[in-house]
């Protein structure tokens, strides 16, 4: 059974360096390829004899976004596995990085944020589509690297559905590629516990202090029952990657506390979560 991964999102959120990355996996890129020519790729590929099983279309951002749906939902009608990687960025961080390059926008007949706004609007089904959106704007090429490294370079093509589980701090801004969100600001804040304040929710004294207040029992017995619906829900629905972020105000104690206890309970029950915390290195004023 063929593989397939179409890569595509807003200009300048990193599509050609996901496609040097897959392709150093060992995945046979395509770049640049037309939609309608998808299909086509798509026989050649199952056809008697290939050596290219797994494979990855580096697909610009379309001017008729229909015409690629059409071509993936042809694709996905074949007995391939297909996936979409949509890589997406904040308007800001595409602005730096078009004036760094001077290059010209695809939609840029008007003002560059225009611009940028424009072709995010049309991207917007094909981006509600994907199956893996990464946030590239706070990421350089090496953390983005290490991120489809992470993604890709561990599974094969029997895998199901990868998880992430993640802590961060709403006062840097909501992550946008996420599937669940979590806000863990009910809990009591050991910020304004002078000896905690410096540590974070992964150091003992911290985690004792979130998961042994009374509403944390009972928040976490919830979200484990929640969590032993959805789960085994996502992966008959075909989910191949699923991101859970529980946030706090500084993204240094509740939340990293709990993302962790999270990421223990799927651990135990078979998941194999990967575990982050976006902005535990940052200083924070408000824990």
């Amino acid at each position: 059974m063929s593989e397939f991964v179409v890569i595509t999102g807003n200009s300048g959120a990193g599509r050609s360096t996901a496609a040097n990355v897959l392709e150093d996996l060992g995945w046979f890129v395509i770049d640049n390829l037309p939609p309608t020519l998808i299909p086509k790729v798509g026989e050649l590929a199952d056809a008697p004899g290939t050596t290219h099983t797994h494979v990855a279309l580096a697909i610009p951002a379309p001017e008729h976004v229909d015409q690629l749906m059409e071509a993936i939902a042809a694709l996905r009608a074949t007995d391939s596995r297909v996936r979409i990687l949509f890589l997406d960025a904040s308007t800001a961080a595409l602005v730096r990085r078009y004036e760094s390059t001077r290059r010209r926008h695809p939609f840029g007949d008007t003002g560059l944020e225009e611009a940028i706004e424009g072709e995010r609007s049309e991207l917007a089904v094909l981006r509600a589509e994907a199956d893996l959106v990464i946030d590239t704007s706070a990421l350089n090429v090496h953390q983005l690297r290490d991120r489809l490294v992470g993604t890709f370079g561990t599974e094969s093509p029997s895998t199901g559905m990868q998880t992430k589980v993640m802590s961060f701090g709403y006062k840097h801004g909501l992550p946008l590629d996420v599937d669940l969100v979590i806000d863990c600001r009910f809990l009591p804040n050991p910020h304004w516990v002078d000896e905690l304040r410096p540590l974070t929710g992964v150091d003992e004294p911290v985690r004792n202090y979130v998961l042994e207040q009374p509403m944390t029992a009972t928040f976490l017995e919830r979200m484990q029952r929640l969590l032993g619906l959805l789960m085994p829900a996502y992966v008959k629905e075909g989910k191949t990657y699923l991101t859970i972020a529980f946030g706090c105000t500084g993204g240094q104690h509740r939340s990293v506390a709990i993302a962790e206890a999270i990421g223990e309970y799927l651990d135990r029950n078979g998941h194999e979560p990967s575990i982050s915390h976006r902005d535990v290195e940052k200083a924070s004023l408000i824990g």
